[in-house]
């Protein structure tokens, strides 16, 4: 082995930019970070083969003097920390003062700037295997331009890991949009390969902030999400933003974005709140669209833990999780019939807009989906449940509790059969009997002024599966089973919860071989395994003892879950793994328990239904996450018959 030297500035630089210059994208995020920090309101990217030929970013910045320009090209030179309180907490993008000096070492950079009280610009190069900067004046208005040409035509095996242009264009794309998307307020224009890809405009009020998030994610996405503006502040934390009504689900996370304090990260602990949030209303491998913004103080959040970095440590990890997801939570579950429906536009005489008069635009739903409660009266339940004999399904994973019995199911959901048989024996809802069409009843309510409900009046049976309903809108299509399962579902969690978990004192204590993390951790947490049913005792280091567990999970495999949720609350500072395992054995019972396809409900009952689905928490999707609703409006109907043309 030779002996131990040191090694040149430009072999440094270049090791460096084994972890900070990736691909062009990466060049791009640095630089535009860069810009950001410099407080640049308009910034412009050429990119030329996907970057590999050229890259050139202008910004109307800050500007850097001419006696800094040569650092600025230095490794660990910055303007931006300077002791280490500035680096616990880092308020700007970039803070190591790497990405320059490592890019030089791989391409041919030229970086020109002028401050906007200097007489001209100055332009900083590096040459030679030492890296000697070279400075000479230059023609250039107020900022920065950084130009990148030739990335790794002096590391060859760097630039056989690329890939097409086209794929190396898209992830720079990517970066671009992200940061976009993180500063709304900065101009953003890219240009590849001589022709304008994106011209994105500053934001400067909400409409525009909407605009912009059109722009990037598409106008899909904006339809179909959620508003959080200044709904959720508690602790220091602030979450604001948009999130995709569950039935906008994707099929891989490519439309997630999650800023924290306007960086964008990809963190296991934030990955596992949102979906924790989404679990109950999502089918099956599907992912959530969001984009969300978290504000927090920047001494609660570590920035320097990955050299992208993507990733970030908080202080209060178990703090951020609990209230991203019960944020999250909260909003999905509040979402109603009444917010999803768009108000119809209506003449003088009273009478809706048909799509050949004059058109009426509704907002956007991020403006329609209003949180709320309808206040409607319900009628007592009465009659029995119709349940299926069929044996309840067990867990789909390794917890098999013992499925339900017919009596349980029946306990559970009895009385709901009838679906609100009104007292006086009349068909109900202006009906004049219980067979009668309901198409009258929503006109005798517009004539007495009343607003009809968002999802209308039962008009019939569909092939004993879907209800069609009129409403101001036009016709309601609902799944029926799909709608009463969840129902009954969402009936059964609040039953549960307000009641005390029965637990069931094992015949033979079960012994546990555990880390000591893991006893550490159920020992602090013996409470909230209390509260769940469990009783826990530490008998050593390494060990620990059941001795009672919840009745619906006795015979489930109580060892492998309780392995699992200490995993979870030493990871993510808490764990649902057993509630969502007491709402699947709810679950599956509330599917056993909704009426079944082919069963003929009177209009009554459909009416009841539909009632119930206005006050009922996710009543937009059943237990699986499939759609319980649609509405087809009058203009969409119209259209399909070519009327008003």
């Amino acid at each position: 082995m030779s002996r131990i030297q040191l090694l040149s500035p430009r072999l440094a630089n270049q090791i460096a930019a084994g972890e900070v210059v990736e691909r062009p994208a990466s060049v791009v995020k640095e630089l535009l970070e860069n810009s950001l920090d410099a407080g640049a309101t308009q910034i412009e990217i050429d990119v030329e083969q996907g970057g590999m030929k050229l890259i050139r970013l202008r910004d109307n910045g800050g500007g850097i003097e001419e006696e800094d320009l040569p650092l600025a090209l230095s490794r660990h030179a910055t303007s931006k920390i300077l002791v280490l309180e500035d680096l616990e907490a880092v308020n700007s993008l970039g803070f190591r003062g790497e990405a320059l000096a490592s890019i030089s070492s791989v391409s041919r950079l030229t970086l020109t700037s002028r401050r906007s009280d200097a007489p001209s610009a100055w332009q900083v190069q590096t040459e030679g295997r030492d890296m000697e900067p070279v400075v000479s004046p230059a023609a250039h208005p107020q900022g920065t331009c950084v130009e990148v040409r030739d990335l790794f035509f002096n590391t060859p095996a760097r630039r056989k890991f690329m890939r097409t242009e086209q794929t190396e264009f898209k992830h720079l794309e990517e970066v671009v949009k992200r940061l976009a998307l993180s500063r709304s307020d900065v101009s953003f224009q890219l240009r590849h390969n001589g022709r304008v890809i994106h011209q994105l405009r500053p934001a400067r009020t909400e409409q525009d902030h909407e605009r912009r998030i059109s722009s990037v994610c598409g106008p899909a996405f904006i339809d179909q999400a959620l508003s959080l503006d200044m709904c959720a502040e508690a602790s220091g934390l602030r979450l604001w933003g948009w999130m995709g009504l569950p039935t906008f689900s994707r099929s891989q996370t490519d439309l997630q974005y999650f800023f924290v304090n306007g960086r964008i990260i990809r963190d296991k602990l934030v990955a596992h709140a949102v979906r924790q949030a989404y679990q109950d209303v999502l089918f099956h491998g599907r992912h959530p669209a969001f984009v969300l913004y978290l504000e927090l103080d920047p001494r609660l959040v570590d920035v320097n833990v990955h050299p992208t970095k993507h990733e970030v440590r908080f202080r209060e990890g178990r703090l951020v999780h609990d209230f991203i997801f019960r944020t999250l939570h909260r909003v999905i579950a509040d979402v109603r019939p009444e917010g999803a429906v768009a108000p119809v536009a209506r003449s003088q005489d009273g009478g809706p807009v048909l799509a050949g008069q004059t058109p009426g635009n509704p907002g956007s739903n991020a403006q329609q989906f209003e949180q709320g409660r309808m206040p409607l009266t319900q009628a007592p339940l009465g009659g029995s449940a119709a349940v299926e004999s069929s044996p309840g399904a067990g867990f789909a994973n390794d917890y098999r509790p013992a499925g339900p019995s017919l009596g349980a199911v029946r306990d559970q959901i009895s009385g709901y059969g009838a679906l609100h048989v009104p007292a006086n024996g009349s068909g109900g809802f202006g009906a004049p009997d219980g067979n009668g069409m309901q198409g009258a009843a929503l006109a005798a309510a517009q004539a007495q002024g009343e607003v009809a409900p968002p999802l209308g009046y039962a008009l019939a049976h569909l092939h004993g599966i879907y209800i069609l309903a009129q409403n101001e809108q036009g016709l309601v299509l609902v799944d029926m089973h799909a709608a009463h399962e969840r129902i009954v579902y969402e009936r059964m969690k609040q039953a549960y919860e307000t009641e005390v978990v029965r637990s069931q004192p094992l015949l033979v204590p079960l012994s546990m071989a555990v880390s000591q993390n893991e006893a550490d951790c159920a020992e602090e947490q013996s409470a909230v395994f209390q509260r769940l049913g469990f009783e826990l005792s530490r008998m050593g280091e390494e060990s620990l003892v059941v001795r009672q567990v919840p009745v619906s999970l006795a015979r489930g495999n109580i060892e492998q879950l309780i392995r699992d949720v200490l995993s979870d609350m030493i990871t993510y500072g808490q764990s649902q793994r057993i509630e969502n395992h007491i709402n699947e054995l709810l679950a599956t019972m509330a599917c056993h328990g909704a009426v079944r396809a082919n069963r003929q409900l009177s209009v009554p009952e459909m009416n009841g239904l539909l009632r119930d689905m206005e006050i009922t928490e996710r009543s937009g999707q059943c237990n699986h996450g499939r759609p319980t609703w649609t509405q087809l409006s009058l203009n969409e109907l119209d259209k399909l018959f070519l009327r008003g043309r």
